[in-house]
């Protein structure tokens, strides 16, 4: 009898055993069909806001998986009055990735959107595509030229950090902030601190503001630039608390007089004063494995560094 009841509470066990495994089984499954998973972004009917729907791909590849988000950001979403973020009129005609960086090259079509829209296509896209574990940031060029802002500088790479979370009228809106910036004093051996007051596009971060901000120089008496003209932005975002500034290798070029710690904590000083940010990681078309002058390595992140400031008084 008790050999019997053994038995049946050892085949409990096991059964016990089998369901939890099957439901763990099951679970992992689950999750996995919900990493797989993408957000297509549209533009809505009013054209004044992206919104998205849920999307499956069956590409196996990256480049497959490229091609065919691509395809969906060309077509319109079914039993919804949405727009596709590209255009019938606008073509895709190449695309090369590398390093992690996608470049679309569009055909002129792309010009003859009106400028909301190509914003709101530019946010869809790039929102869309950064999904792809292999892609890091998107540029976009007309044939083989560069993507131009109003200004005629080069739009370069973008994230989908790149772009505000904008609803309705929004996206035309212009936000005025104060901005508390770092540059270099006379010596070129401490920084000061220059408050800025700007109005800036709503679709621009605050992160990106503030580098480009840094770029064009200090407006008080005394107070020195830190970071050389040629600098381009290429793309800047934030995750986790540090903020991931990419720029073009024009940041290398020593134009100034200064101690080799000072460019770069004008930058990472600055962007610290950023609510939310912790640490700023420096790259250079995409590389961390570069050296600033002779000692300062970019495969870390830094932190800010007060001692570099000049106290009152100091000169």
């Amino acid at each position: 009898m008790n050999q019997k009841k053994k038995t049946r509470a050892l085949v409990l066990m096991l059964l016990t055993g089998i369901l939890l495994l099957m439901a763990g089984c099951r679970k992992k499954e689950q999750q996995q069909e919900e990493d797989t998973g993408y957000q297509i972004y549209y533009i809505n009917k009013e054209e004044t806001a992206v919104v998205t729907e849920s999307y499956e791909p069956e590409a196996q590849t990256t480049a497959d998986l490229i091609d065919e988000l691509l395809q969906q950001l060309k077509t319109n979403p079914t039993d919804t009055e949405e727009k596709s973020a590209i255009p019938k009129n606008v073509s895709v005609s190449s695309w090369e990735i590398e390093n992690g960086q996608l470049s679309l090259h569009f055909g002129s079509g792309y010009q003859e959107m009106n400028r909301l829209y190509e914003i709101l296509c530019r946010s869809a896209v790039v929102r869309t595509l950064c999904q792809i574990p292999e892609v890091e940031s998107v540029t976009f060029f007309i044939g083989d030229n560069p993507l131009m802002n109003l200004d005629e500088t080069p739009v370069g790479q973008m994230t989908a950090d790149s772009f505000v979370e904008n609803t309705g009228d929004e996206i035309n809106t212009y936000t005025d902030t104060t901005l508390k910036l770092y540059f270099a004093n006379k010596a070129g051996d401490k920084l000061v601190e220059e408050q800025v007051d700007v109005r800036y596009s709503s679709n621009m971060s605050v992160e990106k503001l503030v580098v480009e901000q840094l770029i064009r120089g200090p407006i008080t008496k005394d107070v020195y630039p830190t970071i050389p003209p040629e600098t381009k932005v290429l793309s800047v975002s934030v995750k986790d608390g540090i903020c991931y500034v990419n720029l073009n290798d024009g940041f290398l070029e020593q134009g100034y007089d200064l101690t080799e710690a000072v460019p770069i904590y004008s930058i990472v000083n600055s962007l610290t004063e950023i609510p939310g940010i912790s640490k700023v990681q420096i790259l250079v078309n995409g590389e961390t494995n570069r050296v600033y002058r002779e000692s300062i390595r970019f495969d870390t992140a830094f932190e800010r560094n007060l001692d570099l400031v000049e106290k009152d008084g100091q000169k």
